[in-house]
């Protein structure tokens, strides 16, 4: 039996009005490298499609949480805050077409270690009728 209900970003882990922040950040702090449209640049990774989902699929937002905390930006890594990374992080997670939910993506890391990263959408199971 698990003590805490497992999550995934398929779960609405970000606000709408959280990812609207983040795509300000975005194009601020990160777009120089990573491009406008998150598609990556000369010295820098896409954020969105298939090599990033290969990439992080698997692993939990958490970890994605602190490479973003830790190394970017490139030019001044830690220069932002903890809300400013997850808002950010919000913004790639809708780019990417994960959905948004009621409430905002949390700026801790274990919380976010708690919310896996998968590339593909669980399929829907059928409810079980006794």
């Amino acid at each position: 039996m698990r003590a805490q209900t497992s999550r995934s970003v398929w779960d609405g882990v970000y606000t709408s009005e959280q990812s609207q922040r983040g795509a300000t950040l975005y194009a601020k702090e990160c777009a120089s490298c990573h491009g406008s449209a998150l598609t990556g640049g000369e010295s820098a990774p896409p954020l969105t499609g298939g090599e990033f989902f290969s990439n992080w699929n698997g692993l939990t937002v958490g970890d994605l949480f602190e490479r973003i905390r830790i190394s970017m930006p490139g030019d001044r890594p830690g220069k932002l805050t903890r809300e400013q990374d997850a808002d950010i992080l919000a913004y790639m997670l809708s780019v990417s077409q994960f959905p948004a939910g009621k409430t905002e993506l949390e700026r801790q890391t274990e919380v976010l270690k708690q919310i896996r990263f998968e590339s593909d959408k669980p399929s829907e199971k059928p409810s079980e009728k006794p």
